[in-house]
Order: structure tokens, then C-alpha cells, then sequence
């Protein structure tokens, strides 16, 4: 979310109301990151409390007064994503980008490019089982191979 904001204040930078809610809303993402890192430092309680008014820092973001057309647009993209966007807060080392899980399906986005695709809908959703498989086993540091021959009975996974 926070891309697709830079996005448009980079598009509209003479529009100043777009650049300072990207301010906001990166200090409220930010605030959001400092707080999952300090978490086990401040106690549950504490933690609790600062999430809820993160959490309402950002509603009162969305509130924006006499938005213009572009920054209204930008206010209900932000809205959509808003009970999701502080949810990396909650979860120990959590990003609060998607970065990584866009880089996992990148293989299968190389590979669809190269190929075709797949001919039928039954192998589009084969090859998508296989490639969900390989990644787990990929970043569970398990060795593919052996992952499918002990999982046809053939062998064990180390």
C-alpha cells in the first residue's frame, strides 16, 4: 500500500495534500515497525494499547478533510487495505511489505511467460500445487526431490 501511495504522490508531486499524506501515512507504517520490534520491551498491555492508537491514527487518516479528486482516490484504495494494514504489527518479524511473497510467485510468472501457459485448467492448477510445494520446501530448507519421494512412500525427507 505504502508503494502504490509513493506512486502517486511521485506522480503528483505539485499536488501537496497527496505529499503529506504519504508522510502520515509512512510515520503511522513507521511507528507500526518500531512497535513490533520493541514489543517484548513494553509488555503486553502497552503494546495493546499503542497498536489501538496506531490503529486509529490510521482511521483518522482515511478522514481526510475536502480531499481532492486524486487523493480521494488514493483515501479509498487506503480504506480497502485499511483493516489489513497494520496487521504485520501483531506478528514478530513480519514485514509490512509483501516483497518477499512477490518474489516466490515470480517462478511461476517466469515460467508461464516462457511457456504459454498451461493448456488446460487442470494443469494450470497442477503446476500451481507444485509450485506452492517447492517453495514451502524451499524455505523450510528441505530438498525438493526428497520431498516427493517421501512423500510417494519412496523415501524419507531429511
Amino acid at each position: 500500500m505504502l508503494r502504490k501511495v509513493r506512486k502517486f504522490r511521485d506522480a503528483f508531486p505539485h499536488l501537496t495534500e497527496i505529499v503529506k499524506f504519504y508522510l502520515k501515512f509512512r510515520r503511522i507504517i513507521r511507528d507500526g515497525e518500531r512497535l513490533q520490534q520493541n514489543r517484548d520491551q513494553l509488555g503486553a498491555l502497552v503494546f495493546q494499547r499503542r497498536l489501538e492508537r496506531l490503529k486509529k491514527r490510521l482511521a483518522d487518516l482515511v478522514l481526510w478533510s475536502n480531499p481532492g479528486p486524486v487523493l480521494e482516490e488514493i483515501i479509498k484504495k487506503v480504506k480497502r487495505q485499511q483493516p489489513r494494514i497494520l496487521t504485520f504489527v501483531e506478528h514478530p518479524n513480519v514485514p509490512f511489505h509483501n516483497n518477499y511473497a512477490e518474489y516466490l510467485i515470480r517462478i511461476g510468472v517466469l515460467k508461464r511467460k516462457i511457456s504459454g501457459g498451461s493448456v488446460s485448467a487442470e494443469g494450470a492448477e497442477s503446476y500451481a500445487i507444485l509450485l506452492s510445494i517447492y517453495v514451502t520446501c524451499k524455505l523450510r530448507g528441505i530438498s525438493f526431490p526428497k520431498y516427493l519421494k517421501a512423500s510417494l512412500g519412496t523415501g524419507s525427507v531429511e
